[in-house]
């Protein structure tokens, strides 16, 4: 899922579900993760496990020997030198992309169920503006939970920020326009892109300070994925 919504130049790897877990979910941590999990419960300790064991299969893909995935500031993984990248997990579904920072100067990838948010957050998450079209959306296309698409589309917005500015971007400094493809996605799903106008003053990149990011989305198997790609310019 996530990979289609990535530039060729990205390596990404995903886990599905029980069969994902089977694959992944007993490779072993370095003791510097494991210290992290330590007193985790059992569903914790899970989707760490698996999610870095995604991360390390991209690595190896990508040529870099595998290494440890530890949080750094603000939670944000950190990544071997030269490279970039994001996670993700949610029920039922792991991930991880990476990339050369040669190729990209950042990106970010969220999932969620594909399901209502739950009550009394999309006010805390969404601008008004945002509300007002989502309420179009939803009329148009009904079987997209839009508001979970959009904190999603959020979500990854933050991930492709913070490597590049190191400082906290609200919900509210961020106002996303999604935008539905004509046709109806793969395996009947549905997918489109977005444009997240910051509001804040963005990111120098590439001598140029950006105003916007851009990303994709999809939604199908009972997931919504979003990505966003930063390049440099």
């Amino acid at each position: 899922m996530i990979e289609e919504l990535l530039p060729e130049s990205v390596v990404a790897v995903e886990a599905f579900g029980e069969e994902g877990v089977r694959e992944f979910g007993n490779a072993p941590l370095y003791p510097q993760e494991e210290a992290l999990v330590a007193r985790a419960v059992a569903k914790r300790r899970r989707e760490f496990t698996v999610v870095r064991s995604c991360a390390r299969r991209a690595m190896e893909k990508l040529g870099v020997p595998a290494q440890p995935v530890l949080p750094g500031e603000r939670g944000a993984p950190q990544w071997p030198d030269g490279l970039t990248g994001s996670m993700t997990h949610c029920e039922g579904y792991c991930a991880a992309a990476l990339v050369r920072a040669a190729d990209l100067a950042s990106l970010g990838i969220d999932a969620e169920p594909h399901e209502p948010l739950p009550e009394g957050v999309l006010p805390a998450v969404a601008l008004p503006a945002e509300v007002e079209r989502l309420g179009r959306l939803a009329a148009e296309r009904p079987e997209v939970h839009w508001d979970r698409l959009l904190f999603s589309a959020k979500e990854s917005v933050y991930k492709a920020w913070f490597p590049l500015t190191r400082k906290w971007l609200d919900f509210s400094e961020a106002d996303i326009d999604l935008t539905p493809a004509t046709a109806t996605g793969p395996a009947g799903g549905s997918d489109g892109v977005f444009r997240a106008r910051l509001l804040v003053p963005g990111p120098v990149v590439g001598g140029h300070r950006l105003g916007h990011f851009d990303g994709r989305w999809s939604v199908r198997r009972g997931l919504v994925a979003t990505a966003v790609t930063v390049h440099h310019g």
